[in-house]
């Protein structure tokens, strides 16, 4: 079964799944969702893997029966300090080792020591490794902090870490937010069930219509940025900011709609990235869960420890107290930063294109702002004013479309070059003369993937406002159905298949 929500043969599961989960004793609906859990995890790639997940269940366990029995604060340490060692060991020999080792050979060949390179390590990553290690290892800090309680099943805490609607992409669980729900009795809701459904449908469109589409473009033209200089890189790149929010938050609609049909409400993950003014505010609405737990367990962490606190007694001596306390702020911001990087992948270029360029951005943005607002307030302009909203948001996603070219690109090098074609070659005659229709999309698709854009558009606009499933539901029984069943039809004849298609994968479900 392939690893991915829109292959048939995951839908044929889901659906076996769904109808199992309501007609047995609700007392057992969690052991089936385990069973479930450990089946799509064996099925869906090297099924030894499976050793991987349940090894960090057991080990949490372990380490929280360890802390519930004492109140010895050196044991309870200790007892924090293994778990961390075994679950970022794990992740870090997994994910991130040859990281480590392509930075050394890669000194190492600039100080012309070829010799000493060191051959990288080949291992098979579990699925979802870095969701189920943050959602696990917060749990155990929740736990150490005595602000949740220890679960004392086993089987329940593997539910927790495994549970298949989170496995792929995420989001990134909390225990003493989301846990309990997972062992509660759920009774069949008509409309709790039908609302996942539409959900998941949503989430379709966005895969299907849009982001296999705009993967067309986005391919043609960084597997051959070379032949594709100039606006074709301005133009694919915006195309893959649409595909990886598409593909990736319409992910996230699937396994939301799904959690919501066995009555298990996840939390949400994205909110409408794209109109943030800023990127600080684009980060608060772009892989949500990512962002809270990298705050709440990696920033005020570090900001709490005793190096972090006699370094901002002595640059508050030097500099001041508000130029001290910004200037250790901004050190933890660049850790914190480098985290979310590598967290994506072990590359340079998700370090820089996910990490350390969006920390410049917001660093440069908290030292400039006071510069700006002077100019603003001599030139009489209206910083509230609806025009200088527009520019803004326009200003973050040319600045986060800069990021997703290191994301994008096959190595940090050739993201560099990319951006160096990008400004240094001057061809606008692209957009008038057809040849962005030899990118991969003919006339016809292009309109269709315009279309679906503007759909994409007014749906994200609208739910600024409030639910839209909420407002579509107020509305009478034959105008529901017309929408619903539109939609459906309109994925079903216009979903991108494309010859010898394999549903469409994830991207994030590597990470």
């Amino acid at each position: 079964m392939p690893a991915n929500f829109t292959s048939f043969y995951f839908l044929c599961f889901y659906a076996i799944v769904l109808f199992i989960y309501y007609i047995i004793p609700r007392k057992m609906q969690w052991i089936f969702l385990l069973f479930a859990s450990a089946a799509f995890y064996l099925f869906t790639g090297n099924g030894i893997l499976i050793l991987y997940p349940v090894a960090a269940s057991l080990i949490a366990y372990v380490s929280l029966r360890l802390m519930a029995g004492t109140e010895d604060v050196k044991k309870r340490r200790l007892a924090l300090l293994l778990s961390v060692i075994f679950l970022i060991g794990a992740l870090v020999v997994l994910k991130y080792i040859n990281f480590g080792i392509n930075t050394v050979n890669g000194i190492a060949s600039l100080l012309g020591k070829a010799e000493n390179m060191i051959a990288p390590f080949h291992f098979l990553v579990p699925l979802g490794i870095s969701f189920y290690t943050f959602s696990i290892l917060g749990y155990i800090v929740d736990v150490y902090n005595k602000i949740a309680e220890p679960q004392k099943n086993f089987f329940k805490l593997a539910l927790y870490g495994m549970y298949f609607p989170s496995i792929l992409s995420g989001p990134i669980l909390r225990y003493r937010e989301d846990g309990e729900q997972f062992f509660a009795p759920h009774p069949f809701d008509y409309r709790q069930v039908t609302f996942g459904m539409q959900r998941m449908v949503w989430g379709f469109f966005k895969v299907l219509v849009i982001s296999e589409r705009m993967n067309l473009i986005v391919n043609t033209v960084y597997d051959n940025y070379a032949q594709y200089p100039g606006a074709y890189i301005w133009i694919a790149t915006v195309c893959y900011a649409f595909q990886l929010y598409t593909n990736f938050s319409g992910s996230m609609d699937i396994a939301l709609g799904i959690s919501q049909t066995f009555g298990i409400y996840l939390p949400e993950n994205f909110e409408t990235p794209f109109f943030s003014k800023n990127i600080s505010e684009y980060w608060r609405r772009w892989h949500i869960t990512l962002g809270v737990w990298m705050k709440e367990y990696v920033f005020y962490p570090l900001l709490r420890t005793a190096a972090f606190t006699n370094l901002g007694k002595k640059l508050r001596k030097k500099f001041g107290k508000k130029r001290g306390k910004q200037l250790t702020t901004f050190l933890a911001m660049f850790i914190l930063w480098f985290t979310v990087g590598i967290w994506h992948e072990g590359d340079w270029k998700f370090v820089i294109g996910s990490g350390l360029l969006h920390w410049f951005y917001i660093v440069s943005g908290e030292l400039l702002t006071p510069f700006f607002q002077k100019i603003m307030e001599k030139l009489g302009i209206n910083s509230k004013s609806r025009w200088l909203d527009a520019l803004r948001v326009l200003r973050t996603f040319f600045l986060v479309n800069i990021g997703f070219v290191f994301f994008r690109a096959a190595s940090a090098t050739d993201a560099w070059n990319m951006l160096k074609s990008a400004v240094s070659i001057w061809n606008p005659q692209i957009l008038v003369d057809g040849s962005l229709f030899m990118l991969g999309l003919d006339v016809i698709e292009a309109v269709i993937a315009l279309v679906s854009l503007l759909i994409l558009w007014i749906i994200s606009r609208l739910q600024q406002k409030g639910p839209v499933r909420e407002r579509i539901e107020k509305r009478k029984l034959p105008v529901r159905f017309l929408i619903w069943y539109a939609l459906l039809f309109y994925i079903i004849l216009l979903g991108y298949y494309g010859p010898e298609y394999s549903a469409a994968e994830f991207i994030y479900q590597g990470f």
